[in-house]
C-alpha cells in the first residue's frame, strides 16, 4: 500500500468493522491472501491497523476481521498487558509503518482476567512469570470492583479501557498522532459466541457508526 492509498483513520475502522461484519454473517471474503499479495508485499508493508489484542487462541485477528497479508500489524499477548516491547511494537507500527488505527482487543470469558479477579477476591497468588500478567490486569479489576461492577462484561470493558488510556499515557509517539489526527486508537470487546467486535471506547475519531457506539 504506497502513502497515497493509506487510508483515514475512520476509513480504517470501517474496514476493520466490514471485515468483521463478513466473519459473523459467514461471507468471508479472505482478501489479500493469495500468491499475488504475498508477492506485493515482499517489498514493504503498510498495515491498515495495529491490532494488539489478548494472545486467546480464539482471536485469531486475520480471521474475525476478514483480512490478509500486509492488513494488520499484530501484537498479542495474554490479557492484552503491555510491557515496554509492546510499547515499541505499537511505536513501530503507527510511527514507522504509518498505520492510522490502533485496536485493543479484549474479549469475554478472558482468562487472564478471571485470574486476576480470583486471586484479588482470594489473595492467591500465581507462580513464574503469569504473576507478571495478574499484576498488570489488577489495576483494571480494581477500578471496576470499586465502581460496584460485578458482571464479567464490566471487567473486560474497564480493561479494555484501561489499556486504551496506558498506551496514550505511556506513548507520546500514539499520543502525539492522535492529537494530530493521524492516528485513533479504539478498544473492541469480542463476543466468543457469535463473533462479533464492538466498540468499548474511541479516542481519535470524532463518531462511530451508528447503532455501534460505545
Amino acid at each position: 500500500m504506497t502513502d497515497a492509498q493509506t487510508p483515514t483513520p475512520r476509513d480504517a475502522f470501517e474496514m476493520l468493522l466490514a471485515g468483521n461484519q463478513r466473519f459473523v454473517a459467514g461471507t468471508p471474503e479472505h482478501p489479500n491472501q493469495d500468491a499475488t499479495r504475498r508477492t506485493e508485499v515482499v517489498p514493504a508493508q503498510r498495515p491498515f491497523a495495529v491490532l494488539f489484542g489478548c494472545s486467546d487462541s480464539r482471536l485469531a485477528a486475520e480471521i474475525i476481521f476478514d483480512r490478509g497479508l500486509g492488513d494488520l500489524f499484530v501484537v498479542r499477548t495474554a490479557g492484552h498487558v503491555a510491557g515496554p516491547e509492546v510499547l515499541g511494537s505499537i511505536e513501530y507500527g503507527v510511527g514507522v509503518l504509518g498505520a492510522p488505527l490502533v485496536v485493543v482487543l479484549g474479549h469475554d470469558a478472558c482468562g487472564a482476567v478471571a485470574a486476576t479477579r480470583t486471586a484479588v477476591e482470594d489473595g492467591t497468588a500465581a507462580g513464574g512469570y503469569v504473576r507478571d500478567v495478574i499484576e498488570r490486569v489488577t489495576p483494571s479489576v480494581l477500578a471496576a470492583r470499586a465502581a460496584g461492577r460485578t458482571e464479567d462484561a464490566d471487567f473486560i470493558a474497564e480493561h479494555i479501557r484501561h489499556t486504551v488510556d496506558l498506551l496514550l499515557d505511556r506513548s507520546r509517539v500514539l499520543a502525539e498522532a492522535v492529537e494530530a489526527r493521524q492516528a485513533a486508537v479504539v478498544g473492541l470487546s469480542y463476543r466468543l459466541a457469535d463473533g462479533t467486535a464492538r466498540p468499548v471506547t474511541v479516542r481519535g475519531l470524532e463518531d462511530v457508526p451508528a447503532g455501534l457506539e460505545p
